[in-house]
């Protein structure tokens, strides 16, 4: 039976876990899940779990054999820093390091996004939103920035290779999405778009304006790469003015989108200084885009984001409540202030090493506003101009 949204999610993806002190933190999910659960937005039946898909059959899409091999032989070991074959793959790093269970849990987030990407492209739903996915940073042969599998590229080429569609990826991870771009660096018809912190101060130091892929991909790689301190109206003009032009260009079949959410002003591990409004600026603008271009199929995923308890919970979840049309994403549209269940307040409250918000939405006088506020929209401003300019 046909759906217009529908959620992905096993537990199995709560064993992807570097370490306790480690901030990629799977408690992210539990805490989404039950706040959507809090608001009746979300419910036990209404959950679908990955299909089993075969493994190789899905990695070797994306990732070198050699690749596979070590990160199965390391899920077994015991850890050692000196390990070569940790090494050689790039798991022995603090940013990924390998664990037990590594292999099963990674795979289980590879499938979640293949299957969401399968309902899409079946028929099956319009939309469907995989909180565990959009690890975006692994290459074929390597691990990086806390990501084993590149679940994201690995249902893209799946969509490619099953559906012949051309699909558009769209990443608002503050961390430029590396590994999504590079493997279809040549492909006309993978576009990839990327708005993210300028790689001049952050990790991966990739992400530029001038990368716009190469041979027959030339053209279908857009990055939209913004000032430190950058705050909502200026996040919010870069996206909506370069990914509008560049979405009406090429005109998918499909939109996948990442929705890291560690651009918010609270995130310990960026400069972005934005709030939860691009948050619920974001789902809405890719929910009406996939309806104008795309006959509304919407792969979503989520990314990065570690403040998992003020920041991470309302961004993922009002990706889903824009999905299903929910009335607290419609009272968010017409600026009504929407007040955050006391039943998960109270419960998560005693584990938060910070005092939650009550609201859905930020209040401003938590988040400081930025000096040179106009020198940095002005540097985005060109930075839209250049990205833009071609098309």
């Amino acid at each position: 039976m046909a759906s217009d949204s529908i959620f992905i999610y096993h537990s199995d993806t709560s064993g992807y876990k570097f370490g306790e002190e480690h901030p990629f933190d799977p408690l992210r999910l539990a805490l989404t899940i039950d706040l959507l659960k809090e608001v009746d937005a979300l419910y036990d039946e209404d959950i679908q779990p990955p299909t089993v898909y075969s493994e190789d059959e899905l990695l070797s899409l994306v990732h070198r054999t050699d690749y596979l091999d070590a990160v199965k032989q390391l899920s077994e070991a015991e850890i050692d820093d000196n390990s070569v074959l940790a090494q050689q793959f790039g798991l022995h790093t603090e940013d990924t390091p390998y664990f037990p269970g590594m292999h099963k849990a990674a795979m289980s987030i590879v499938r979640g996004s293949v299957t969401a990407a399968e309902l899409v492209m079946t028929g099956q739903t319009k939309h469907a939103y995989h909180l565990a996915g959009g690890l975006h940073h692994a290459f074929p042969d390597r691990a990086s920035g806390f990501c084993v599998y590149n679940d994201a590229a690995v249902a893209i080429k799946h969509i490619r290779q099953t559906y012949g569609a051309k699909v558009l990826y769209i990443d608002t991870d503050v961390h430029h999405g590396d590994g999504v771009q590079w493997v279809f660096y040549d492909d006309p018809d993978v576009c990839t778009y990327s708005i993210h912190e300028t790689g001049k101060f952050l990790f991966p130091g990739t992400g530029y304006v001038h990368e716009k892929g190469t041979d027959h991909g030339f053209g279908a790689c857009f990055n939209v790469p913004l000032e430190p301190y950058t705050e909502d109206e200026s996040w919010l003009e870069s996206f909506n003015i370069t990914l509008r032009k560049i979405i009406s260009a090429f005109k998918p079949d499909v939109i996948i989108s990442q929705h890291g959410c560690d651009a918010h002003a609270f995130d310990p591990l960026s400069h972005i200084h934005c709030s939860m409004r691009i948050y619920a600026q974001i789902p809405a603008i890719i929910h009406e885009l996939a309806h104008t271009y795309t006959d509304g199929r919407w792969i979503a995923l989520g990314g990065g984001g570690y403040d998992i308890f003020r920041v991470v919970p309302r961004a993922w979840s009002l990706v889903w409540l824009t999905m299903i049309d929910h009335p607290i994403a419609h009272a968010i549209a017409a600026g009504e202030e929407a007040r955050l269940p006391d039943r998960w307040l109270s419960h998560w409250e005693s584990i938060s090493p910070h005092k939650l918000p009550t609201h859905w939405m930020d209040d401003p006088e938590d988040i400081e506003p930025m000096p040179r506020r106009i020198e940095i929209t002005n540097k985005n401003r060109m930075m839209q101009q250049i990205v833009i300019q071609d098309l």
